[in-house]
């Protein structure tokens, strides 16, 4: 259960790469592991049975006598991009490195999970957003710049496009549960011929299993990679959650009169609920291994797939280079071939520079909150006051305030000497006998053993019920099921310690839980969610942009654990992380792809980024839950506004020659990127002047420009391009600009004149630091440049360092 929680919850670390390769891909008294050997883009004129005879004669060349090549290669990639994993020596390993036309070699990695309501939640929002910017426009003339408005804010979403149903999403993950109700596939016409996609066969698991809503499923064995498994992994079935949690957020099918035992009640529907979906499984409980995670790039490209949603990643602390970055390897070839690729920004939040999956072919996507809390208070004795607390629990505690009420303090082990641990409730520093039968107050902080563990260690010894003291993830309702538990702010925790105080006899209760709407302020950012910079690459603005991911109601697999009463398992759970925010923007991305089926990757990142919101509910700046002003490392361009996003008015478009010139620019040389790319004009080279600095100019919808002068002093100039993908050929765009104090930006020409022959318009920003320069050296300093025609506001973020 400890392992499961933190795959699916989102602590976030992965394991380190070469731990991860050595300890589960060795080789008993051999010395070998599983190393992944990645030899760029698929040569032109190649047949996939020639790719895997020349795989195979590469590697006979470093293998000692006797060793087979067919008989230490585990997986090939022969689609998407050219490549394998065997299991070599490190020398062989290093033998291969040398070898001409391979790009890196590297041990096989583990990576982690990065573990409905919120798809009404975005249209209400944005809906009440659009109709205030509306109102503004109307009155005064004056352009909102907090957001980007549909074609007519007062108007409906528009309905679904017909070709909705020939959009197919894709899902890196932990397997399916293909009897869930969100899988249905009534009303869905033929599987499109485009699609070469299969249903493997596997553990409980066969073609049947696949209708014309789920069309594809694979998976990946890992006993090859890594030997035997406890939780299988020989079938596409999802035996974690996970995989069936994100695919049904995505795309699932609308399921009226879901709930989680009566929470969150209503109906649960994917982003794209008329998309198909095909899921590779690529994870299990001990993680995601990169040798399967590049199979599942390979396979998807090779079925036909028009968006990726990815939920996994590596650690922010041991974060691998791009080249030897399986998710960075197989999105950039994906995204070459026209596939959309989506994917969380990771768990680390709310610590600097955490964002994860960073690299510019990527729509990456932070985690925030909804509406909708989960609230279950706290009844105090005396004048039966009530405190708010928030869990999820299924108390069958009496109403009335009747159970003794100590602190954990209050209950410590005359054995132990740490007062502090014991008013936390750690293990073992309790006296179970001043415990039994009460409700007792514990502190929780970050780094403590886990609530649940806590909560457990409550319930064996006795006690009926806990109360956490929480301030950091209180917005994340945790599930404690029927052991009546909650969790309350500091501020809030104040009245119930001056009532143990002031009495001699304190008592209390736990309410079960109660589903709360219109819940304000929300959005709010995540605790958890990673947050920018990136560490890679600075001149990238990351993460990309925001989707709802706390306490998302989405389909999970049948589970043992029930609360008391309860006969069947819900078919539907409540989770939280940016796991769940990934699959909101995909099948955003899907909706978008099915009205405009012709735009590239960067059309569509371009056209959720530019239309996000920046505002809440009630109407103010956007917050992290600890009640600081979000900035775009935090959200990026903001939260994703779907409907907005399929008339943008104008995109910012990007390319693989765009993507190859970032390579020249991060660092790479031009025989590395001649084997990354597919095709490049005849004597390509990387500029002598490639810099990192010159990264700042990728034609990207936000903008990073670091090291801009000490102290701020000073001064940068980028340039960007957009495209009119609006009904009007004939119109004309102003920009606004909204800069932070000290900081002086001037957009050349500040006017953008398109006409039917002219579609495509360079401008110039220039940065420049002003009287009042930035106080310290890499400072931050965030603002926007917004685009207007009168109808759509097209904002791009900026932020610029000292």
């Amino acid at each position: 259960m400890a392992m499961r929680w933190l795959l699916l919850c989102g602590c976030a670390l992965a394991s380190l790469a070469a731990a991860g390769a050595s300890g589960r891909g060795g080789d008993a008294g051999t010395g070998s592991q599983v190393y992944v050997v990645y030899m760029g883009a698929v040569p032109p004129r190649t047949s996939p049975n020639l790719l895997q005879e020349s795989h195979l004669s590469l590697l006979g060349t470093v293998l000692k006598r006797g060793r087979r090549a067919d008989g230490v290669v585990v997986r090939q990639y022969k689609h998407g991009f050219s490549g394998f994993a065997a299991r070599l020596s490190e020398a062989e390993a290093a033998a291969l490195r040398r070898k001409p036309g391979v790009v890196s070699v590297f041990p096989d990695p583990v990576y982690q999970l990065h573990t409905t309501r919120s798809w009404d939640f975005l249209q209400q929002t944005a809906v009440k957003i659009d109709a205030a910017a509306a109102a503004a426009r109307r009155g005064s003339g004056a352009h909102a710049h907090h957001r980007a408005a549909t074609a007519d804010a007062d108007s409906p979403p528009p309905s679904p496009s017909p070709a909705a149903s020939d959009t197919i999403i894709g899902l890196l993950d932990s397997g399916i549960w293909p009897e869930s109700p969100s899988f249905n596939d009534a009303g869905f016409g033929p599987v499109p011929t485009r699609w070469n996609g299969t249903c493997m066969a596997g553990d409980n698991f066969n073609s049947s299993n696949c209708n014309k809503k789920l069309i594809g499923a694979r998976y990946y064995n890992e006993s090859d990679v890594r030997g035997p498994s406890q939780s299988g992994g020989g079938s596409p079935r999802d035996d974690v959650g996970h995989g069936t949690h994100t695919s049904s957020t995505a795309a699932g099918s609308a399921v009226s009169g879901a709930s989680y035992y009566g929470l969150a009640a209503g109906t649960a529907k994917g982003g794209s609920a008329a998309s198909r979906v095909a899921m590779y499984r690529v994870c299990s409980e001990e993680g995601c291994s990169g040798s399967a995670i590049l199979a599942g790039f390979d396979d998807a490209v090779a079925d036909g797939v028009d968006v990726l949603s990815v939920s996994l990643g590596a650690s922010p602390y041991f974060r691998p280079d791009f080249s030897e970055d399986p998710i960075a390897i197989g999105s950039f070839h994906a995204v070459a071939k026209g596939v959309t690729v989506v994917c969380s920004a990771g768990n680390s939040g709310p610590a600097a520079a955490t964002v994860v999956n960073a690299a510019p072919w990527i729509l990456t996507v932070a985690a925030t909150t909804i509406d909708r809390d989960f609230e279950s208070d706290v009844v105090l004795g005396g004048n039966n006051s009530a405190v708010k607390g928030g869990a999820i629990n299924f108390s069958n505690l009496d109403k009335s305030p009747k159970y003794p009420l100590i602190t954990g303090a209050s209950a410590k082990s005359s054995s132990v000497s740490d007062a502090d641990s014991a008013s936390h409730c750690e293990p073992g520093t309790l006296d179970n006998s001043k415990i039994q039968g009460k409700i007792v107050l514990c502190n929780h902080s970050e780094g403590d053993t886990s609530k649940l563990v806590k909560a457990d260690e409550l319930k064996d010894a006795g006690a009926v019920g806990a109360i956490f003291i929480n301030d950091v993830e209180r917005a994340v309702s945790t599930t404690y099921l029927d052991f009546p538990a909650t969790e309350v702010t500091s501020a809030a925790a104040t009245a119930i310690q001056k009532y143990v105080a002031s009495s001699s006899q304190p008592v209390a209760t736990i309410a079960p839980t109660a589903t709360v709407t219109g819940y304000k302020p929300a959005p709010v950012v995540a605790y958890f969610s990673s947050r920018g910079p990136s560490s890679q690459a600075p001149n990238v603005l990351k993460p990309d942009v925001a989707a709802p991911g706390v306490n998302i109601l989405a389909s999970w697999i049948p589970t043992s654990s029930l609360p008391a009463g309860q006969k069947e398992a819900s078919q539907f759970k409540l989770v939280s992380g940016t796991s769940m925010a990934c699959p909101h923007v995909a099948g955003a991305a899907a909706v978008v792809k099915a009205w405009h089926p012709t735009w590239s990757p960067a059309a569509i990142r371009s056209a959720i980024m530019t239309t996000a919101t920046q505002l809440n509910n009630a109407g103010a700046p956007m917050t992290t839950d600890a009640g600081a002003a979000a900035t775009a490392y935090d959200h990026g361009a903001g939260q994703v506004h779907p409907a907005a996003a399929l008339d943008p008015g104008l995109v910012y478009e990007a390319g693989e020659g765009d993507y190859l010139g970032f390579l020249c620019n991060y660092g790479y040389d031009a025989a590395k990127i001649k084997l990354i790319a597919a095709s490049l004009p005849g004597g390509f080279a990387c500029p002598a002047n490639s810099t990192a600095a010159l990264i700042s100019d990728l034609n990207y919808p936000s903008i990073a420009v670091s090291g801009l002068g000490k102290g701020g002093g000073g001064s940068r100039t980028v340039t960007r391009a957009v495209t009119n993908v609006g009904a009007a050929e004939e119109v004309t765009y102003t920009a606004a600009v909204s800069a932070p104090a000290g900081m002086e930006v001037k957009v050349t020409p500040s006017k953008l004149v398109f006409t039917k022959s002219v579609r495509t318009l360079e401008f110039q920003v220039s940065f420049s630091g002003g009287k009042d320069k930035a106080g310290k050296k890499g400072a931050a300093m965030f603002g926007s440049i917004t685009w207007s025609d009168g109808k759509h506001m097209v904002r791009s973020p900026f932020v610029v360092t000292g």
